[in-house]
């Protein structure tokens, strides 16, 4: 497994001079020191209410809140994304957790026939900058923005400060970009999601997170990836995870995502929450075998399957 020395890490110039060795922990950190990106996506309960916690299919530990940490401390992820609230609530008892702070989030009750998506900030920069001050291991912030919905250009410009101010106290970003809304004819369009990426890029951003592109009768879904990982240039792509999908559908998908789309990681959360603890925790280590140290497929499988150990160093 490749590892990363800080004199490799790529600094963004916005980080300050004083700031420069925090950033460079934070992105070692959150990548586990590979400079690829394994994020446990927990932003959920805003997103979707409790649709993705209970119900059919949906194991009933996933109900209780601290599930998702249990997991991530169980597991081995790069870094857990959740909201301020919930992460306050739950970090005082799993403090080795690295933690990037949902900075905006909205539900999914006002639907995009009703009204274009927008999802304003949530809390300042400087209540996030508090809890790190006071011990909480946070490393970074996301964002999501939905291009293409009418309020584009309210999430643009406060995403884009977010990301100078994050990179000025040495934390790192990700954006979470999806093209969305009335005048976004297919969400999953390859030039679209080519394009999000883009704009990831030029607000700054040190990740994108897409969904990755509807395949056509001419490529997979993976090649038309590869467009919008070239787009992204120095923003490293990861792609979202989705709904839970049988283990080695999920598996498989993520290497071509990274084999051939040019993903750098992935932001999985249904498909490792919703499982049974022992399930979740060896799901995350399959993923970052994946992701982190170039495993193929039936390793990562016989990683999840309880055959084989996987361990970082």
């Amino acid at each position: 497994m490749p590892v990363l020395t800080p004199e490799d890490v790529r600094v963004p110039a916005d980080v300050l001079p004083e700031a420069r060795d925090t950033y460079i922990d934070n992105f070692l950190a959150a990548t586990r020191g590979t400079g690829k990106l394994m994020l446990f996506a927990c932003d959920q309960k805003i997103e979707h209410l409790n649709d993705d916690f209970y119900g059919e299919g949906i194991d009933s530990a996933d109900n209780d809140p601290e599930h998702m940490f249990r997991i991530a401390s169980g597991g081995i992820i790069g870094v857990m994304a959740a909201q301020r609230g919930l992460v306050a609530q739950y970090a005082p008892s799993y403090p080795e957790i690295n933690y990037l702070v949902k900075m905006n989030s909205k539900s999914h009750l006002v639907k995009t026939t009703q009204d274009d998506p927008y999802s304003p900030q949530l809390y300042s920069l400087d209540a996030v900058l508090a809890m790190r001050d006071a011990g909480v291991n946070i490393v970074g912030l996301g964002y999501t923005i939905y291009v293409g919905s009418e309020y584009e250009a309210n999430m643009m410009s406060e995403a884009g400060e977010l990301i100078a101010e994050a990179h000025a106290n040495g934390l790192i970003v990700v954006l979470w970009v999806y093209p969305r809304g009335k005048a976004v004819a297919s969400e999953k369009e390859a030039s679209l999601i080519a394009g999000a990426a883009g704009v990831a890029l030029c607000l700054g951003a040190d990740f994108v997170k897409v969904n990755p592109p509807d395949a056509t009768d001419t490529a997979s879904s993976a090649e038309l990836l590869a467009i919008a990982s070239v787009a992204a240039g120095r923003t490293g792509l990861v792609c979202a995870g989705g709904s839970t999908v049988d283990a080695e559908k999920f598996l498989s998908q993520l290497h071509d995502q990274i084999h051939i789309g040019g993903a750098v990681g992935n932001a999985t959360g249904r498909n490792i929450h919703q499982r049974s603890l022992g399930e979740a925790i060896n799901l995350t280590k399959a993923i970052s075998a994946i992701t982190l140290a170039d495993y193929d497929v039936q390793e990562a499988l016989d990683v999840f399957n309880g055959l084989e150990e996987f361990e970082l160093d």
